[in-house]
């Protein structure tokens, strides 16, 4: 088993779309990435503690690939809006990903640098890794 971690948003959203993949096993909601010890929902909102709304996913590498699940992640969220995801605002709802393992930060650099080519998108990736 291992784990994988992104923000994409709300995390509410983000956890429904990666729960329902095959080969994930399980998910859990919060915060990462800030400088603020043990931050609650309302510190998060405050805005003064730098952290990310996120999903942690574990799911087993032989029946999801990371790399399915990263192209899952681009396709649920806007990664070229800064700090935000529809009507959410702010710099919890950033685009993020955290990497578990170097094996991981190589597939998500690249995933990241390969996304201005597909087409997709005419902004600028603003995505965090």
């Amino acid at each position: 088993m291992e784990k994988a971690t992104f923000g994409a948003g709300c995390f509410w959203g983000v956890e429904a779309a990666f729960r329902k993949l095959k080969g994930v096993i399980s998910t859990s909601v919060g915060y990462m990435g800030g400088h603020w010890p043990n931050p609650c929902y309302l510190d998060v909102c405050a805005r003064v503690t730098g952290h990310a709304e996120v999903v942690q996913i574990e799911y087993y590498p032989t029946i999801i690939s990371y790399e399915y699940l990263l192209e899952n992640f681009w396709n649920i969220h806007d990664p070229t809006s800064l700090n935000r995801q529809g009507y959410d605002r702010g710099e919890q709802y950033r685009s993020v990903i955290f990497y578990h393992n170097s094996t991981q930060e190589k597939i998500a650099r690249h995933s990241k640098i390969k996304m201005p080519n597909s087409g997709q998108y005419k902004k600028d990736i603003v995505t965090e890794t």
